[in-house]
């Protein structure tokens, strides 16, 4: 663009000096030097940014108008929080749910799985302690799915269990 702006400039420095001089020596007087008008850099820039605007207001509007479709970041709805929340209360010795409550929890919330693992995630990072059993049965290798049978510090065998006082 600043070569579209010096070369307007320049084409109409041409034209001006056409005839004017008809020989070397007329058109020579200033000892070689042609000097050269001022640009203004503030004008320059001002049809830099026109130029550009015209050039690709299209693309921009449609660019802006797709970023304004895109989900914002925010809370989950309430209720759907309310209903993790409740599982996560009723859970709290062991926050897994298995892929099966997973899928009953996005049925029943609305939310997809994506949504609902983060939700777990951050909900354990934020406010989960597990207590030193549980903290031993991790570290000796025992798997979520085992943790139903890990109750009170002792870890039940084989055979029927039943979960409760």
């Amino acid at each position: 663009m600043r070569w579209l702006f010096l070369h307007r400039s320049s084409t109409a420095k041409e034209e001006k000096c056409e005839g004017v001089g008809s020989s070397e020596e007329d058109q020579d007087n200033s000892g070689g030097e042609t000097e050269l008008p001022e640009i203004d850099p503030r004008a320059e820039d001002r049809e830099l940014k026109n130029h550009l605007l015209r050039k690709y207001s299209g693309y921009l509007s449609s660019l802006k108008q797709e970023l304004s479709k895109k989900k914002k970041k925010g809370k989950l709805p309430k209720d759907a929080r309310q209903k993790l929340l409740s599982w996560w209360e009723l859970h709290y010795k062991w926050p897994y749910p298995s892929e099966s409550e997973k899928v009953a929890l996005a049925e029943s919330t609305g939310l997809d799985q994506k949504q609902i693992n983060n939700w777990f995630i951050n909900q354990r990072k934020r406010h989960w302690k597990p207590s030193e059993d549980m903290q031993f049965m991790v570290m000796d290798g025992l798997h979520p799915q085992n943790a139903a049978l890990y109750m009170e510090g002792h870890y039940m065998g084989e055979g029927p269990y039943r979960l409760g006082p």
